[in-house]
């Protein structure tokens, strides 16, 4: 059963214990591209499904923390997340988001434009192997705290409670969304928001999936930013799965089927020839009509919701992007 939130969770553990004892391990000598993780489960099926598009490096150490550690042994801890304020129907603090530059228009996209940026560091949570995610929960508040060892009224209370109500609340007007909890789940997912499947014997080439190339843990140091690059992610259609905040990884997918456009976007740091650079993708969105009207991109870009001026913002950490490409005769 793929793991989504769309469906009733039952609890397959005899016990909460009988999960702690639940800590997979992998051999690091079977090396792949250079990773361990290459040799798991999760990257054997990104391999079937997406053939032609390497694992990005950022999954593949949230896939190999999922298999070495228990998020069980690990504390919990309240974390910013940028990536959960470009959700449609999202609230966050406009001011603090305006800091991270996140959000802009899209006449900036250009090479030589200058972008001030920064994106705080974001938590590596694991990403779950298959079948151990369909055994712990996240439908229920009480469960997951319990689970997690997570104390009611807390801030880690909050994130997940704020996690639960985004990922149950009903899509806009022309939005698909879905919840998913492992990568595998994740995959299916998005190729089933974008009308195609996984062929038996490969994914056959119709998706490619791309992250933000960033340092390890997301950190983007408050700076000024060269635009070097500006290239159009080619396709037609595509999903953002963003990284939510909770004790595991979770994802929240989501297609709108018009009114956006997506950009690769190379940037680096103002005055130091020698780095920062970084690569992240970007989205502009067109129609922005069902939007949540105290969204902070509209305080922030000065505009609301279905003006003709559009919406842009960046992928932060964790975050991925699932493109269909468009056919040739």
């Amino acid at each position: 059963m793929d793991h989504l939130l769309f469906f009733s969770f039952k609890s397959v553990m005899n016990s909460k214990s009988a999960f702690l004892l639940i800590v997979v391990a992998v051999s690091t000598t079977a090396m792949v591209h250079g990773h361990p993780a290459a040799s798991t489960p999760a990257a054997r099926f990104w391999e079937q499904a997406l053939s032609g598009t390497p694992m990005p490096e950022v999954l593949a150490d949230f896939v190999q923390k999922g298999m070495d550690l228990s998020p069980l042994v690990e504390h919990y801890s309240a974390q910013p997340s940028i990536g959960m304020c470009t959700l449609f129907n999202t609230i966050c603090d406009a001011r603090t988001v305006a800091e991270t530059g996140i959000f802009f228009h899209e006449a900036e996209l250009h090479p030589g434009s200058t972008m001030t940026l920064y994106f705080p560091a974001e938590a590596e949570t694991a990403i779950l192997p298959h079948d151990i995610a369909g055994k712990v929960p996240f439908e229920n508040l009480s469960d997951v705290l319990s689970t997690f060892h997570i104390s009611p009224g807390s801030a880690e209370a909050a994130q997940v409670e704020d996690t639960l109500r985004k990922c149950q609340q009903p899509p806009i007007a022309g939005e698909i969304k879905a919840c998913t909890m492992s990568l595998e789940s994740t995959v299916k997912a998005a190729m089933e928001m974008l009308g195609t499947t996984i062929q038996q014997g490969g994914g056959g080439g119709d998706v490619w999936a791309a992250t933000s190339t960033l340092p390890r843990g997301g950190l983007l140091p408050h700076r000024e930013y060269i635009v070097q690059e500006v290239t159009k992610l080619e396709g037609t259609g595509y999903v953002a799965c963003h990284k939510v905040p909770f004790p595991y990884a979770v994802f929240h997918c989501h297609i709108a089927h018009t009114g956006y456009i997506g950009y690769k976007v190379t940037l680096h740091g103002r005055g130091d020839n020698e780095g920062p650079v970084v690569s992240l993708l970007a989205f502009c969105h067109f129609d922005t009509s069902h939007w949540n009207p105290a969204h902070p991109a509209f305080q922030i870009l000065k505009t609301h919701p279905g003006a003709s001026t559009s919406v842009c913002h960046f992928m932060s950490y964790g975050n991925l992007a699932f493109i269909k490409k468009a056919r040739t005769a």
